[in-house]
């Protein structure tokens, strides 16, 4: 069913003001609070000093850096659940982050860093695809359920992986590499590159929502009506891993959100990956701006990993969609 344009807007304008809201407020809150007139100045080139530094240099960097990850997990999820027709599938499900954490802990067990460490995490999401779409195809063609499993597998391998690397890694470095893993974005850098890369496979992927909405039906049904498969099935898995990978190395290990957020919005805006999509990026950056909040103001001055976050209200959430799907 193809939705009226006016339908496919209005949720989004919606969920921009949502997102809008949850910036503003991860801003104003933290171990040392702000007021709006604090923020209203600071945007007019005035206030203090400490106000400034706040918001201009922690805050905001930190809060559209979570925005951004949010927003590649959600779309990597929703992407990973069209191609496999599951709403269960999600790229660390699949074993995409888990080759992407293993890159990236290589690179720091190595003492590398910067961009070494983003070219790992992608060769490690990228190895990871390979292998499970490798193993998965076998002798003949692979199914959906055949790549879940395998990507199941291949997650569990990339698990025992990291605990051997965590167990001879030195002690020093333990630590940083443990509090990476549960999802951490106190050492997110610049924000700009996953936000770029954000837009950037939103606005690629849009053309694609009509071929997304009939692979959504499966394989057979998609091939009759014209669109070309394979290449659309490799397209798919390739995106899901640069997002992941990028997300992975913004901000380590955070899992929930890919699974959760493209469930939940399919219960309450349908199916059509055109508002899918878009809504994800929205969404999926907005719940992570509001856990990283969360995560710096529950103990303040204490910070907890934002991956705790999602998971304490990804878990049962996502165990309440599934009782109301019923």
């Amino acid at each position: 069913m193809v939705m009226p344009r006016r339908s496919l807007w209005s949720p989004l304008a919606v969920l921009v003001l949502l997102g809008l809201a949850a910036l503003l407020l991860s801003v104003t809150l933290g171990s040392a609070a702000l007021s709006l007139a604090d923020v209203w100045a600071v945007a007019r080139g005035q206030g203090s000093p400490l106000a400034r530094t706040l918001i201009l240099e922690l805050r905001i960097p930190r809060s559209l850096s979570a925005f951004a990850v949010g927003g590649l997990l959600a779309v990597a999820g929703a992407l990973m659940q069209v191609l496999l027709r599951n709403p269960l599938a999600d790229p660390y499900v699949l074993g995409l982050s888990g080759g992407a954490s293993v890159g990236a802990l290589a690179a720091m067990l190595a003492g590398l860093g910067g961009a070494v460490i983003t070219g790992s995490a992608f060769a490690g999401a990228f190895l990871s695809t390979l292998l499970v779409f490798g193993l998965a195809h076998g002798t003949g063609s692979w199914t959906p359920s055949r790549l879940l499993l395998t990507g199941v597998v291949v997650a569990a391998g990339w698990g025992a992986v990291i605990t051997l690397m965590l167990a001879i890694s030195p002690a020093e470095r333990l630590p940083g590499m443990l509090y990476w893993l549960m999802g951490d974005l106190s050492y997110s850098r610049s924000p700009w590159p996953p936000l770029t890369l954000l837009l950037v496979i939103c606005l690629l992927l849009m053309p694609l929502g009509r071929s997304l909405n009939v692979m959504a039906r499966g394989p057979l049904q998609a091939a009759a009506l014209g669109v070309n498969v394979r290449p659309l099935e490799w397209t798919i898995y390739l995106v899901a891993s640069v997002l992941t990978a990028t997300a992975v190395t913004t901000a380590g290990s955070i899992g929930f959100v890919g699974l959760v957020v493209p469930h939940m919005l399919r219960l309450v805006l349908g199916n059509d990956q055109r508002l899918i999509l878009p809504a994800c990026a929205l969404a999926g950056g907005t719940l992570l701006v509001l856990a990283d909040t969360l995560a710096r103001t529950m103990i303040a001055p204490e910070q907890l990993p934002v991956g705790v976050i999602t998971a304490l209200l990804g878990v049962p959430t996502f165990l309440y969609l599934l009782y109301r799907s019923r």
